[in-house]
């Protein structure tokens, strides 16, 4: 596919099915019941008040309220506090061939964008947010073809940014290919497994790639030049973009029911389906035996002492579905570090890879858990996939129950009017400013 071809699909009449469109309000208030859910949560705290202090805006109309605080900065540094807030509160989507996360950048993106928009319809809103998560994904898709390091997910969503910012302002093909190109010049391409061995802010790199890619569009209409791309132009890549138009991927996209590691889930859920298959509780168990792929069997081993650790861990996310029969965001974060209950049941659990596992990454994420109980049963889960992709699909009546999990910090009426616009988004005379309303105000 040719760079005008891809221009053509970013910047005019994408076709985007009625299917995609409803996945993507799905995402956007998934994502957005997150952003809300780690509104008070060290990183975020500290990512508004940069922005505030660092990233203001020279005029009222470089600017941009921050989201869940009221505040305002530029549209870059709005941009880089949500999603840096989102990547922190580890519950977002993502897509197993990307190796990361698309929406914790461009819906900060959007929302952002879209506040000097007040006649965006709510369905142009979608289709922009649809073709950006499809800009994402091939980007990063070539990016991991063509390099040897395992490149955070800003690396590559600053590019998804670009494209989305781009059809937003009605910029030309011209522009675009120069944002496109300072955003992939300038994206983070900081390597996830040490951001792993050493769990901290940094997260999936998503804050850096969300302003990246918003500064990428503000300078390419100013008529900074940056192109080309090589993820979007280079010879190599044409093979990654062939299906674009065609496969929408945005529908393979998985949804998380922990804010814990995509990679630890499959664990989670073989845990979870041997204890209610089997009607065990925690004082039942003697040991868990964990065989995974190897990206997974490298997350942090101990009791974690910080949110990032908790969110990178494998055994303390099982061991807190043992003492709980859940994850929630105050198992991660507080008073939830320090569990004794949690610190006593991680003793029961050892981790290990397993070849098959680790072959079938990162298309698949499996792992298969056995269970040695305390009156001398062996159970066997089998391999199990992680749930909530389409894979293992979940309802929509689960996505629900996980965004009022997420948001619990929103009053009754505003968490449910935010819901509510999931379905008020598909509507045909839907305004995205009716979102907009709800989402910047602080929680309280």
């Amino acid at each position: 596919m040719t760079f005008d071809e891809i221009a053509a699909f970013a910047l005019g009449d994408c076709a985007v099915p009625d299917s995609a469109l409803e996945m993507a309000a799905t995402l956007l208030i998934d994502t957005l019941g997150v952003a809300a859910g780690a509104s008070d949560m060290q990183a975020g705290v500290l990512a508004r008040n940069h922005a505030v202090r660092f990233q203001a805006a020279g005029s009222a109309d470089d600017a941009a309220t921050l989201l869940f605080d009221g505040r305002s900065a530029s549209l870059t540094g709005a941009a880089f506090a949500a999603a840096t807030q989102i990547d922190n509160l580890d519950a977002h989507d993502g897509y197993n061939p990307t190796k990361g996360h698309i929406g914790c950048a461009v819906v900060p993106a959007l929302c952002a964008f879209a506040q000097h928009m007040p006649d965006l319809s709510a369905r142009d809103a979608l289709v922009a947010l649809a073709m950006s998560y499809e800009i994402s994904a091939r980007a990063a898709i070539a990016l991991h073809a063509s390099v040897q390091d395992y490149h955070t997910s800003g690396a590559w969503n600053a590019l998804g940014v670009a494209a989305l910012g781009c059809r937003l302002r009605g910029h030309s093909s011209d522009t675009l290919r120069h944002a496109l190109g300072i955003a992939e010049y300038h994206g983070p391409r900081s390597q996830m497994m040490r951001e792993i061995a050493n769990p901290t802010m940094l997260h999936d790199g998503s804050g850096m790639g969300a302003l990246v890619g918003m500064m990428a569009v503000v300078m390419a209409q100013d008529g900074f030049q940056g192109a080309p791309a090589i993820t979007v132009e280079a010879p190599d890549a044409a093979q990654h973009w062939a299906d674009l138009g065609r496969l929408w991927t945005i529908e393979l996209n998985y949804i998380k029911p922990y804010p814990i590691c995509r990679w630890a889930h499959a664990a989670i859920d073989a845990l979870d389906q041997l204890m209610r298959g089997h009607d065990l509780l925690p004082d039942q168990i003697e040991r868990v035996d964990v065989r995974t792929f190897a990206q997974a069997a490298a997350l942090f081993p101990g009791m974690p002492q910080t949110s990032s650790q908790a969110q990178y861990s494998l055994p303390f996310a099982l061991a807190t579905r043992l003492v709980h029969g859940t994850i929630a965001p105050e198992h991660i974060q507080g008073a939830g570090l320090s569990d004794p209950h949690v610190a006593a049941a991680l003793d029961k659990i050892s981790v290990s890879e397993d070849k098959r596992h680790s072959d079938r990454f990162p298309l698949g994420r499996w792992s298969d858990v056995t269970v040695h109980t305390a009156d001398g049963q062996v159970l066997h889960s089998g391999d199990v996939h992680a749930n909530g992709g389409p894979e293992m699909p979940v309802s929509l009546d689960e996505v629900e129950a996980k965004f009022h999990v997420m948001a619990a910090c929103l009053p009754d009426a505003r968490r449910h009017a935010l819901w509510g616009q999931r379905a008020r988004l598909l509507e045909p005379h839907a305004k995205f400013s009716e979102l907009l309303d709800l989402i910047q105000e602080p929680p309280a």
